[in-house]
């Protein structure tokens, strides 16, 4: 384009700026804990003419770094689940999410994983396909046309980073994003609403650049170039959708710099149509009343003469963990639970909606993410509010904390207004809107404080108002409606969401109309709101309300990914446990969202998805399906020497992982190649279950041209030889116990037996920063060994039973512990109880090794001083293997030490192939037959169980594998030295 530096943009009058600072409103006065809270709804303080500071949006949600990499496969393989997902989140009257926000990727790392550059190089032509936020958006549109789409950056391509740096990259940053946006426009329809031309999570706002895109944007006139492939008709409507774009900045995280500088900067505040910023819910508090520094958004957001800005709370978290399990924890007085609240809980997340109203008028909160659907085990994951993890089970989960969210939005007409003000968004009300729960962005509300939020209609006739109380104290509430016009029926409608009382179905009471009220003497509605609970207060009927009363969809069943050879079917019949061919033959055609909403199309597969490969969710490079010479598909990572200095917040070496956390005992094989003549590095990797890089596989084996390999161990080499150099190598790594085996080309090249063994995990390929080639991705079943466990149940689902001492924590809770939570015990005596079906139980958690336990089964003794080992977090600390196939019951006891549970995963009775039980046998033929009149009744219990046991294993047992025949002949043996004499 050719466009510098530069401003062109015509200012707005400086008195209409400088009216900002006279327009803030005043906050409620400050509430008494013990009080009860009366709030005055008054008409007068509904402004119906502020459309853009106190209109409510509602919710909005993130796509980046991976987040949304999983929905399409989700829509591909089950499309009835994905599209109920759309439905859930986006469709309806009163639509819970209303904006989706995309953070384009640079094929490099930026939290939990990297998105797809939609541009690579300068002359590569755009693809927004590949990027999964740009087809949720357009899909989303499809049952909620009025949703925004908003973009911005957080790291570029190397393209654009490279004349940055040289502060002449301008023109460069430019094209990226209009090739992008009218890429998204001729592929979807529609016109992204929002850019925020600066990066993501500055501290200092680059105005000059801000102000030269806004320049460029209004003046482009270019939009026949062929690389935009739009027809006459749609250049001219692509040109006025183009020029309407608004502004958005600065998407600031530790600093609040964006706000004074409207204030204080004229053409700037022409210029920008909402401010946004993260993970604070406080408004800046420097300098006199009347600075730009003092209440600089509430000034923004409120001020008079109509000149007023939309402020967002532009990123911040869901609930962390899942609220069906964390409503079990101890963190409350005297080791009760908090229910669904406390610290990084669904109230708290409500919580954070109010107070970031209430303090800094936020009228508009995007979560990061709402939907995690990336594999577990990346930075931060469990933090959603849906997670969609397991695109082959088609299982989803809502949480819990969707409801807290329902009750903002159920109630009210929410998103943004129209140019007219006749679209009839309610507008927030800040004189009856209050927050003084404590905290910035971890918001606790323990202290029993108030919090509340008001959204009117602009029209007087209706109002809502919204009301946390994350405390274990009650909270009595009078509420009066003064100057509004409610009609001849002023009830109002108590809707309550909390937790389930004593006896009562874990969602008994979420979201459900708790009352009917009425008017007293003196005007007020008076509601006493039970502790650990929100509630809505609503003059609306919705009693009958089919939308309002409708639960949230089921999870389903997380079935293992384990298919026939085409990776497509579910089969657990055959060797197989994944294949990828990446050709996708057997893939259908998908529907996909275009037209701005108004229709659906279907595409082929791969087409549908910008050639990315099915299942893979990247943590860095540039993992797509290409063309090889023979015109075969092959899955290629592109990220080659020119991009390899890309930013990223979490810097890697290119990988990508595939598969199911379940996994344990595999063989996976891969074919690479090298078609960059300058080089190049190919990985496997198994058994990963945490960690964002190649090395974060357990094991591994890495091969270059050259035909140089390292075996290695978390990135640690084991071995290194060297083989006959090609253009293209076998890459096999089995994986069975502690006993890990790697092959080229069919020949084994170094075994290794791991005293210390990581037994379970997904798989992870790798490459250096060249283009490398991989194809036929296979991972099969091992003769004689089971391949993964079924289910896992985490430490604080409702079916484990504790006795004794416990620490049950979710709160601040780590990611790498499932769901967040654990349960920590280190008084002797101290029992958790697990129901499961299978063949086994492992019990997973990062622990030092000091545990102790005794362990019954199904009521018997099973071992007595059995020892634990020490694990890193998702790891096996005690497994328990070689049991009869079926519903199985366990209780482990502390005896000494400390334990840290973090889940239980049951073990699958597939086993193919013979085992020999010789070892059985033999233990069996080693202790003999005891005389039972000479042992002590506990020893002799132990005993006379495990021979049983192993009496009934040796003479052939379903589902018994090497393992278990293993462990069965160890705790015979155990159980006989074991044995104490009666009266010694």
């Amino acid at each position: 384009m050719g466009m510098k530096r530069g401003f062109g943009w015509a200012s707005l009058a400086a008195a209409t700026t400088m009216a900002l600072a006279a327009g803030v409103t005043a906050a409620p006065a400050a509430h008494s804990a013990d009080d009860p809270v009366q709030v005055v709804v008054d008409g007068h303080d509904v402004r119906a003419d502020n459309v853009n500071g106190l209109t409510y949006k509602g919710l909005g949600l993130l796509s980046c770094n991976s987040t949304s990499n999983l929905l399409m496969d989700y829509k591909a393989e089950h499309p009835e689940r994905y599209w109920q997902l759309i439905r859930v989140l986006f469709g309806g009257r009163n639509p819970l999410i209303n904006h989706v926000k995309i953070e384009m990727g640079s094929d490099t790392n930026t939290s939990t994983g990297s998105d797809p550059a939609t541009m690579r190089t300068a002359d590569e032509l755009a693809d927004a396909s590949r990027s999964p936020g740009f087809q949720l958006a357009a899909d989303a549109k499809t049952v909620n046309p009025g949703l925004k789409v908003s973009i911005l950056r957080w790291v570029m391509p190397q393209w654009v980073q490279t004349e940055w740096n040289k502060g002449t990259g301008t023109d460069e940053m430019y094209k990226w994003y209009k090739e992008t946006i009218l890429d998204a426009y001729e592929k979807y329809g529609y016109m992204v609403d929002y850019v925020d031309p600066d990066t993501n999570e500055t501290t200092k706002p680059d105005l000059s650049f801000v102000k030269w895109y806004k320049n460029a944007l209004t003046n482009d006139t270019e939009f026949a170039d062929a690389r935009y492939d739009l027809t006459p008709r749609q250049q001219r409507a692509a040109a006025t959708a183009y020029h309407g774009i608004k502004i958005v900045a600065s998407d600031e995280n530790t600093t609040k710099n964006i706000g004074p500088a409207m204030l204080t900067d004229t053409e700037l505040f022409g210029m920008v149509d909402a401010v946004g910023y993260h993970y604070t819910t406080e408004d800046r508090l420097d300098g006199t009343t009347d600075s730009a520094t003092y209440r600089p958004y509430t000034k923004l957001a409120t001020a008079a003469g109509g000149q007023d800005k939309e402020v967002w709370y532009s990123e911040g978290v869901g609930s962390f963990g899942w609220t069906d399990y964390r409503v079990n924890n101890t963190e409350g007085p005297g080791g009760a639970s908090t229910g669904i609240g406390g610290v990084q809980s669904a109230l708290d997340v409500a919580n954070r909606s109010v107070k970031s109203y209430a303090n800094s008028k936020r009228t508009h909160y995007i979560f990061q993410p709402a939907i995690g659907a990336f594999y577990e085990g990346a930075q931060y994951s469990h933090k959603e509010l849906v997670s969609a993890r397991d695109p082959w089970s088609g299982n989803i989960h809502y949480d819990a904390a969707l409801y807290m969210m329902q009750h903002f939005t159920q109630f009210a007409r929410t998103g943004w207004e129209n140019a007219t003000n006749t679209a009839g968004i309610w507008r927030t009300v800040p004189e009856a809107s209050y927050s003084g729960v404590s905290g910035t962005e971890n918001v606790d509300g323990s202290n029993g404080a108030p919090s509340y939020l008001t959204l009117a209609d602009p029209r007087k006739r209706d109002f809502s108002t919204i009301a946390v109380n994350d405390s274990d104290r009650t909270k009595s509430y009078r509420i009066k409606a003064e100057n509004m016009e409610l009609g001849d029926d002023p009830a109002m409608e108590v809707w309550e969401t909390r937790a389930a009382d004593p006896g009562q179905a874990y969602d008994a009471n979420f979201k459900h109309l708790a009352a009917e009220l009425r008017p007293d003497g003196e005007g007020f509605y008076t509601y006493t709101v039970k502790p650990r609970s929100i509630v809505t207060f609503t003059t609306l009927d919705r009693s009958h309300d089919k939308a309002t009363r409708q639960r949230l969809p089921e999870s389903g069943a997380r079935t293992v990914l384990d298919t026939d050879a085409t990776g497509k079917r579910h089969d657990t019949r055959d060797g197989v446990l994944y294949a990828d061919d990446f050709g996708y033959e057997e893939e259908g055609p998908v529907r996909v969202g275009t037209d701005n909403g108004a229709r659906t199309v279907s595409q082929p597969y791969l087409t549908s998805r910008g050639n990315q490969p099915r299942y893979l969710v990247d943590q860095t490079g540039a993992w797509e399906v290409g063309k090889d010479s023979d015109g075969d598909n092959v899955l290629y990572q592109y990220l080659d020497q020119s991009m390899k200095d890309t930013g990223a917040w979490n810097r890697n070496t290119p990988n990508t992982t595939v598969g199911d956390f379940r996994w344990e005992n595999y063989k996976a094989s891969v074919d690479v190649s090298f078609p960059d003549p300058q080089g190049g590095l190919a990985t496997l990797g198994v058994r990963q279950q945490k960690g964002m890089a190649a090395t974060d596989a357990a094991y591994g084996i890495g091969i270059g041209p050259a035909g140089n390999w390292t075996f290695y161990r978390y990135g640690t080499a084991l071995r290194t030889g060297t083989v006959a150099p090609a253009d293209r190598y076998r890459l096999t790594v089995e994986a069975k116990d502690a006993r890990v085996t790697v092959s080229v080309d069919g020949q084994a090249v170094a075994e290794y037996q791991d005293p210390t063994p990581v037994t379970g995990g997904r798989v992870k390929l790798g490459s250096d920063f060249h283009k490398v080639g991989f194809d036929n991705l296979k991972v099969e079943k091992v003769a004689g060994y089971t391949p993964y466990a079924t289910a896992l149940t985490d430490n604080m689902d409702g079916s484990v039973s504790y006795t004794g001492p416990w620490s049950r924590n979710a709160s601040l809770g780590d990611a790498m512990n499932w769901y967040r939570s654990t349960s920590t015990g280190a008084s002797a005596g101290a029992s958790v109880t697990v129901p499961f079906t299978g063949t086994g139980l492992d019990v997973i958690g990062g622990n030092d090794g000091s545990a102790v336990l005794d362990v019954t089964l199904d009521g018997r003794p099973l071992a007595r001083d059995a020892r634990t080992v020490a694990t890193d977090k998702r790891q096996a600390t005690y497994r328990l293997r070689g049991l009869r196939e079926g519903r199985h019951t366990a209780t482990f006891t502390l005896r000494s030490g400390t334990i840290v549970l973090d889940a239980f995963t049951a073990i699958s009775g597939d086993v193919d192939g013979r085992v020999d039980t010789t070892p059985l046998r033999t233990a069996l033929d080693t202790v003999g037959s005891p005389d039972r009149s000479e042992w002590t009744a506990d020893s002799w219990a132990v005993f006379s169980a495990t021979r049983s046991a192993a009496r009934a294993a040796v003479d052939g047992q379903r589902g018994l594998d090497v393992i278990g025949v293993a462990q069965v002949a160890n705790r015979l043996t155990a159980a006989r030295d074991g044995l104490v004499r009666e009266g010694a």
